[in-house]
């Protein structure tokens, strides 16, 4: 069958446009025939495997509407130990390859996810589309042509942010620099790709938005410099590389790399694709594609050339949504099961909890892959796409994740406040976005008798996270901490909370009417109105007169 490489190689660009990016033309109804139809064929393949039949609770649905009633929303640990031993027996296909993204630390450090043949021939060409999007000029006209040097940036293949750039370079033929990154480090990999690209240029760049600007900094601060033995042997890079330095010292700043390359293509994604943005174009030339996705699933959703909203992908996952009036019915009760929505039923400015299936033999059913977006629009109306836009909002669950290099969960968060031997009553974390630049923000209730500074509260506990990473080989500190050195990010931060925060927010709550179940508070990504209410003054409330059944309970 013909791929996108050789419809590239022939010429025949609108064949290859309309392989790669036709979901852009679909109706909504097209989109959701096209979502139904693959979705009937998936439960035919989950009820024919023997884990897919577990993680449906036993049902057997002939109908999407039977689906969606009797399937349970599934979590990872609905499919352990299976995945993280990576057992192919009982899975609806067998698995072209595994890949994995970091898991909750302490419980299972990754998070394995079989591809089959098929999810990865129809991923190929989706990933092929995200690589002609970033090409395209402001008239939606791609640019993108075989043998494009690429800055070798990217996670290797069995990560999951790895296999879209794996799939891009095989679907357009990207040539990546260095050519062999064996036994490298990521500075080295860096380093040596620089030296390739001035010999032989640079044409796209992609990763997670943070390291595109860790890699921009780098040049700023110099931490990538050429040797003049390098410089020595290749007058031609000598000779570009001396040009754009004298420009730039005219100019009276540092080097940047958009001085060396106007690179064509430049990809991203991330939990904080929206918030490095403007530094990545600022450092680069080029205004990265923001890209949605995840291990679990592929790649959800991707902009245009427009740069605005995310439009969503019909052929490798069926989607649902959960509104968050069900969302937050489910924070206060865990046993009950949220109700769904699908596409065509999302409403502008709404937020929802996003759910998904594999099609193509995969095995996430129903799973909740704990992230909050955002539909900003029903439809494009300046390109004319006829399918809802949507933007990453934040998590839905206790995670959180920074700088979309690490995530942390409660229990590590916890540990490693634990761990100071601080005196302290309780706490509550979440991400928050500081002078654009992500952080995990802590707010603590130290007991009366200990004052310290918030600032010697935060470095305890980015302490602690270092020696947590040695603990449980987890990636959190370590690359933050990278971040750090180049960025100047703080990636903890510690704000101290009245004495008696804790015990006034269940007064307020009580006086308010809260029941027992409500008084419930996440400890990880509270609400506004929660945090507000641990912050405010301690003030005395009227206790609430028992009722008459509660005096007789006691």
């Amino acid at each position: 069958m013909t791929g996108p490489i050789e419809l590239l190689r022939q010429g025949r660009k609108e064949e290859l446009w309309q392989m790669c990016c036709g979901f852009l033309n679909l109706s909504l109804e097209q989109f959701m025939a096209i979502q139904k139809r693959l979705l009937l064929e998936q439960i035919e393949l989950l009820e024919n495997s023997e884990l897919g039949r577990r993680v449906m609770g036993g049902a057997m649905p002939e109908t999407i509407e039977e689906f969606r009633t009797q399937v349970p929303l599934t979590t990872y640990a609905d499919y352990l130990p299976e995945l993280v031993e990576k057992q192919e027996e009982g899975l609806p296909a067998k698995p072209a390859m595994w890949v994995h993204t970091v898991g909750r630390i302490g419980e299972y450090n990754f998070k394995w996810v079989p591809l089959s043949e098929r999810f990865l021939h129809e991923f190929e060409r989706i990933a092929g589309g995200v690589g002609l999007l970033a090409s395209c000029n402001a008239q939606g006209d791609f640019l993108v042509k075989e043998h494009l040097k690429t800055l070798a940036t990217m996670a290797t293949r069995d990560y999951g942010s790895g296999i879209v750039a794996h799939l891009m370079q095989q679907a357009l033929g990207f040539d990546l620099l260095p050519s062999d990154t064996t036994d490298m480090t990521f500075q080295e990999r860096v380093q040596a790709g620089v030296k390739e690209a001035l010999s032989q240029g640079l044409d796209a760049f992609g990763g997670l938005p943070s390291v595109l600007v860790y890699v921009g900094e780098m040049f700023r601060q110099g931490v990538i410099n050429m040797d003049a033995r390098f410089l020595l042997s290749h007058p031609r890079a000598s000779v570009c590389f001396l040009k754009v330095l004298i420009k730039s010292r005219i100019a009276g700043r540092p080097l940047l790399p958009k001085d060396l390359w106007p690179v064509k293509v430049v990809v991203g994604g991330g939990a904080d694709s929206a918030i490095f943005a403007k530094k990545v174009e600022e450092l680069w030339g080029r205004q990265p594609l923001e890209i949605y996705g995840a291990t679990e699933g592929g790649v959800y959703a991707t902009q245009t050339w427009d740069h605005e909203g995310m439009t969503f992908i019909p052929n490798l996952n069926f989607f649902e949504f959960i509104p968050e009036r069900e969302m937050f019915k489910w924070q206060l009760d865990h046993s009950y099961q949220p109700k769904t929505i699908l596409l065509d039923e999302v409403k502008a400015g709404q937020k929802y909890e996003i759910v998904v299936t594999n099609f193509h033999g995969g095995i996430m059913t129903r799973y909740r892959i704990g992230d909050v977006i955002k539909i900003t629009s029903l439809r494009n109306e300046k390109l004319n796409i006829d399918i809802p836009q949507m933007a990453f909002d934040s998590r839905a669950d206790d995670l959180l994740d920074i700088a979309s290099l690490g995530r942390v969960t409660e229990r590590v968060i916890g540990e490693a406040i634990a761990n100071t031997d601080l005196p302290y009553v309780d706490w509550v974390a979440r991400k928050e976005i500081v002078d654009d630049r992500p952080l995990l923000h802590i707010y603590l209730e130290l007991k009366d008798v200990y004052i310290a500074s918030e600032e010697s509260l935060a470095t305890a506990i980015r302490e602690q996270f270092k020696r947590l990473d040695r603990k449980h080989r987890c990636n959190f500190y370590r690359l933050i901490g990278d971040m750090e050195n180049v960025l100047g990010l703080k990636p903890v931060e510690v704000t101290s909370l009245p004495q008696g925060a804790f015990s006034n927010y269940v007064a307020r709550r009580q006086s308010e009417g809260a029941t027992m179940e409500s008084l419930r508070l996440p400890r990880v990504n509270p609400s506004e109105e929660a945090l507000s209410l641990l912050r405010a003054p301690k003030v005395v409330v009227e206790a609430v007169p028992a009722t008459e059944a509660e005096r007789a309970a006691a």
